[in-house]
């Protein structure tokens, strides 16, 4: 299961930094202008390699030589892969409801990944581990939002519809941590 995980893990991560290389250096491919894919080939892969990187080194600090949770890295990676590849297929531009969907799903499998890291530490009550998720989910939906709006917003063509859209999107955000939280207490309850 663990080798399964890990080697989902790296197909993840691959996969998202070939779309970005694509979309980044394939000039002229218009469900990839105005979209700051050159950002994105950076920061993507930092923020997909950090929870690994970080949790050895705490483990190494702590003398912990348990297995990585591979399966966590991979969830918290896989939103990447999807915004990519809803861009790759440009589907954002051609199905309405396909940013709303993401922000749900997207916001379920990070969070699910996130409380896979953390529901060693609070399992009891579980509904700890259901509020904690749901709140990181929500100031994470929050912080991306923002990174939006100075991204493409505030200088560029969606300003008349931005406060609805965020609104929105912050909602579906916080909707899906709160949905990871609940399955992450299904399965802990189920576990115990």
């Amino acid at each position: 299961m663990q080798q399964r995980a890990r080697t989902a893990y790296v197909v993840i991560l691959l996969l998202t930094v070939g779309q970005l290389a694509l979309a980044t250096f394939a000039g002229g491919l218009p469900q990839f202008e105005g979209k700051a894919f050159g950002a994105r080939l950076v920061a993507y892969p930092v923020v997909m390699l950090l929870p690994p990187v970080i949790w050895w080194l705490v483990a190494r600090r702590r003398s912990d030589d348990g297995p990585l949770p591979w399966a966590g890295f991979a969830f918290i990676a896989s939103p990447f892969l999807v915004d990519v590849t809803g861009n790759t297929l440009n589907l954002y531009d051609t199905l309405e409801w396909w940013d709303d969907a993401n922000h749900y799903v997207n916001w379920l499998l990070l969070c699910f990944g996130i409380g896979l890291l953390l529901e060693r530490q609070v399992i009891r009550p579980v509904w700890v581990l259901v509020v904690l998720v749901t709140g990181i989910g929500a100031a994470l939906a929050i912080g991306w939002e923002l990174a939006e709006w100075y991204t493409f917003i505030r200088h560029g063509t969606e300003l008349d519809t931005a406060y609805t859209d965020t609104l929105g999107d912050e909602a579906l955000g916080t909707l899906g941590g709160l949905s990871a939280g609940l399955l992450l207490a299904r399965r802990t309850r189920s576990a115990g």
